[in-house]
């Protein structure tokens, strides 16, 4: 996999971080994080990690938070599940009230069960398979995300009620619990709202080959309306190259894994067309008012524009927790996942409501359809689907 060049930015600062010991001081309120800055992981959560940076300098320069300076930790996690663990183990050790784990179950769940046991609360920064839940994980963790539910009924309906594709071809990468669950909610709601899926297919990520995919794809006769692809990082450049060079040009749909800058370079003004996925928001003023305020303390920090919305999913993690926090008058666990459960919150990644403990902690919450279009995103609009599948 291609790893965005500003991880290695990232580690720095990571390295920076545990150079000095993170014990947290009386008039501190210390966020811990085990986000991954090198490895798989790193394009997903190193803009999470660079939101983050941005949202506790702002809850700063306003004043802290319970009137204490807020402090974030973040120990790269490498993309390592144990590694992931035994960082959640140590910023709890040093005094960590919140914690902010790495996108995906197979990543976040380790921080998570963590910071419950610990009795603290944890948010992935964009979890969305429905494992990352209060069933799997405790009743005091969280994601910032849409559940795979949204995630996929909102391609299936795009599919078929606006764009009429009828019958669609699905592959979907073994390689963690989101790639097999988005594929699996899109195929059941696009069955349910009367589409066809002609094959479901799969394949193992880092094979950098689809010719078998291919062999069974053309073995059917019949080209799809749609294709469907459930994968992670540039294998996806990789399958839709290998689809368009035999034929193939049928609209590819997918989850919100594309919405990585290395992807949409892999592909080119070429091959970047007529591709389409889901997402956690757009990063302009046309999916949030407060947006342009977000993008220009991101300049401030960084001198560039941010160019993934899951820069959007750390600041929003921070200040979704900040708010919680203010609710509960409190760091403690049980109080904060109460104003979490209890609350209603407008972010810049969509207006977010919490099912209880019992019902999952299940997000309420609405996604974003991008367009890629000669190798460059642009924004479709907000969605949130009448009905989706049962987690």
């Amino acid at each position: 996999m291609t790893i965005r060049t500003n991880a290695l930015v990232g580690a720095g600062l990571a390295a920076l971080l545990l150079a000095t010991p993170a014990i947290a001081a009386e008039d501190e309120i210390l966020i811990g994080g085990a986000l991954s800055l090198t490895g798989v992981q790193a394009p997903l959560d190193t803009p999470g990690f660079k939101g983050a940076q941005v949202a506790v300098k702002a809850l700063n320069d306003a004043g802290g938070l319970l009137g204490k300076k807020v402090k974030f930790i973040n120990i790269d996690g490498k993309s390592d599940p144990v590694t992931v663990g035994n960082v959640a183990v140590q910023l709890i050790d040093e005094g960590a009230k919140l914690m902010v784990a790495p996108c995906d179950f197979d990543f976040g769940g380790p921080a998570s069960r963590e910071a419950q046991s610990a009795g603290i609360v944890g948010i992935s920064t964009c979890a969305s398979d429905p494992l990352y839940s209060s069933w799997s994980l405790g009743d005091k963790q969280f994601t910032l995300s849409m559940w795979n539910t949204t995630m996929g009924a909102t391609a299936a309906d795009y599919a078929l009620k606006e764009r009429g594709w009828k019958t669609a071809y699905v592959v979907t990468d073994q390689f963690i619990a989101y790639t097999k669950s988005l594929s699996k909610y899109f195929v059941e709601h696009f069955k349910t709202i009367g589409g066809e899926i002609l094959l479901e297919d799969t394949y193992t990520n880092g094979d950098n080959d689809f010719s078998a995919q291919l062999s069974r794809l053309q073995a059917l006769g019949k080209k799809p309306d749609v294709i469907f692809i459930s994968s992670y990082g540039t294998d996806i450049a990789v399958m839709i190259r290998a689809l368009r060079e035999v034929g193939y040009n049928a609209p590819v749909l997918g989850g919100d894994s594309y919405d990585e800058p290395a992807i949409h370079e892999a592909l080119g003004k070429k091959l970047g067309n007529d591709i389409y996925f889901v997402t956690h928001t757009w990063m302009g003023p046309e999916a949030h008012p407060d947006m342009p305020k977000f993008i220009q303390l991101y300049k401030d920090m960084y001198g560039e524009d941010p160019d993934t919305s899951f820069v959007a999913t750390g600041w929003d993690t921070v200040m979704l927790m900040a708010e919680a926090v203010k609710i509960a008058g409190t760091t403690d666990g049980a109080a904060v996942a109460k104003a979490l459960e209890e609350g209603e919150f407008k972010l810049l990644t969509g207006d977010l409501s919490y099912k209880d403990a019992d019902g999952g902690h299940a997000p309420d919450k609405a996604a974003v359809l991008v367009e890629l279009k000669g190798g460059t995103p642009s924004f479709l609009g907000w969605r949130r689907p009448a009905s989706i599948p049962n987690p």
